[in-house]
């Protein structure tokens, strides 16, 4: 298979902007550069679009009037200017990454275009993420893969994680060979399990960062807790945390997943502002310990991305709670803060080759499936 360049996008759940990153792969191995001992994957520049408030603003009315939704095609209340608002926003974003980094459209192969998941059933065999994969791919000049989940949740699967096949391609290229855990946090935290023959299990472990956005928005008006530094201030409620795992979801054998509104931050509305964050950061990390219950083999490595890698009293209590080595993506040549922007560029080209993007052990669907859907400008 001939080596590719990739653009991938990624809007996540915490609403913050979107991520963008280059990678060049066969959708396969990814290109790895030696420093010393260390092998470490050759991934390429990256780059960011914040939204305004006002922005961020339309697209929680959006999750608001998705949940409407009762097939992939309704776009009730205000989706509609949502995703059209989000499709010129992720244009723009590539637009200036590829100023900013030199590039011309005709150096590109593909896009990996995610959109904002704005519901996810997969129980009810429904995952809905606004964007326009047709439009932005007659704007940008460059094919665009799209609708990444849905042919997951149309083969029974849940839709997520998608990104736990990149976690191993990373690995590889690092020449780890495991037991191993990959653990991204953000508005949803999840986990990629690889035992020491390769082998993936993946799940959301529960809430990551959203329920703490949630609560420091509307008891400070901030978008997140930077550092957990009124999470470090507080104390932890532990009968509502103790409370709060006694949630079917962490009893359920994975592969599962969850929206980003099963766990609401006003469970903690009879707290303090300090104490609320401490007992929602506690929650977030307790269920990612709790994930350990599913390993086959024991973690001897927790390699950390996302939002959530910054928090450093949510990093605090994983380290007591995992006993284990910790260690942020960046320090391995990754990237903690683009990690599924990568990761959506390498799904586009499994895709446009394919290959596999989802698997039995790490969606829950019959059979490893393909995923994607192409449109060429």
């Amino acid at each position: 298979m001939t080596t590719r360049r990739a653009i991938g996008l990624m809007s996540g759940t915490s609403l913050d902007g979107i991520d963008v990153a280059l990678i060049e792969s066969d959708g396969t191995r990814l290109r790895v550069l030696r420093s010393g001992n260390d092998r470490v994957a050759a991934l390429g520049p990256t780059g960011y679009r914040g939204y305004a408030e006002d922005e961020r603003a339309l697209l929680t009315r959006a999750l608001r009037d998705a949940e409407a939704v009762t097939a992939r095609t309704d776009r009730p209340g205000c989706l509609p200017e949502a995703e059209a608002f989000l499709t010129r926003a992720h244009a723009e974003a590539i637009e200036a990454f590829l100023a900013q980094n030199g590039l011309t459209p005709n150096e590109i192969d593909v896009v990996g275009f995610h959109g904002q998941t704005v519901l996810h059933r997969p129980r009810e065999g429904l995952t809905v993420q606004i964007g326009d994969g047709a439009a932005l791919a007659q704007r940008l000049g460059i094919p665009v893969v799209a609708d990444l989940r849905a042919e997951d949740v149309a083969r029974g699967g849940q839709g997520a994680p998608l990104v736990p096949v990149f976690h191993r391609a990373l690995a590889e290229a690092a020449g780890y060979a495991g037991p191993l855990a990959v653990l991204n946090i953000g508005g949803v935290a999840n986990v990629t399990l690889i035992d020491s023959g390769g082998g993936m299990l993946a799940f959301d472990t529960g809430p990551g960062n959203a329920p703490v956005n949630d609560w420091m928005k509307e008891r400070e008006g901030a978008p997140f807790d930077r550092d957990g530094t009124r999470a470090a201030q507080g104390r932890v409620d532990e009968a509502l945390v103790a409370w709060l795992l006694r949630h079917p979801y962490f009893e359920a054998v994975p592969p599962k997943s969850l929206d980003r509104h099963w766990f609401s931050h006003k469970l903690a509305g009879h707290l303090g502002t300090a104490d609320g964050a401490a007992t929602l950061t506690a929650f977030a990390a307790r269920a990612i310990r709790a994930s350990l219950d599913h390993a086959s083999e024991r973690p001897t490595r927790w390699i950390v991305a996302g939002g959530g890698a910054r928090n450093r009293t949510l990093v605090a209590m994983l380290q007591d709670l995992l006993d284990t080595e910790i260690v942020n993506a960046d320090a391995l040549g990754w990237s903690a803060d683009f990690l599924e922007a990568q990761a959506f560029a390498y799904l586009a080209l499994r895709s446009v080759e394919g290959l596999p993007i989802t698997f039995p052990s790490t969606t829950g669907v019959s059979a490893p499936a393909p995923g994607g859907v192409l449109h060429r400008p």
